[in-house]
């Protein structure tokens, strides 16, 4: 899944991050970042995200804009 990181606050982990196809927020999990090349995330990031079994955002990864399918690449 791919979407935006609406939210994320790099003291306490906690973060929110919106799903482009279904418009749904989605929490990111306790262990969201673990394995990846981020150590925090800024609000406005574009991310390829998968779910976790408790619906939240786990396994954050950064695809290029090609990947992503951003309009003008």
């Amino acid at each position: 899944m791919q979407g935006v990181v609406k939210a994320y606050d790099p003291a306490s982990g906690d973060g929110v991050i919106m799903c482009d196809s279904n418009m749904n927020d989605y929490e990111l999990a306790p262990n969201a970042l673990e394995g990846s090349i981020f150590r925090m995330l800024r609000q406005g990031q574009r991310v390829v995200f998968q779910l976790n079994d408790k619906q939240q955002a786990a396994h954050i990864s950064l695809g290029s804009e090609a990947d992503m399918k951003t309009p003008g690449y």
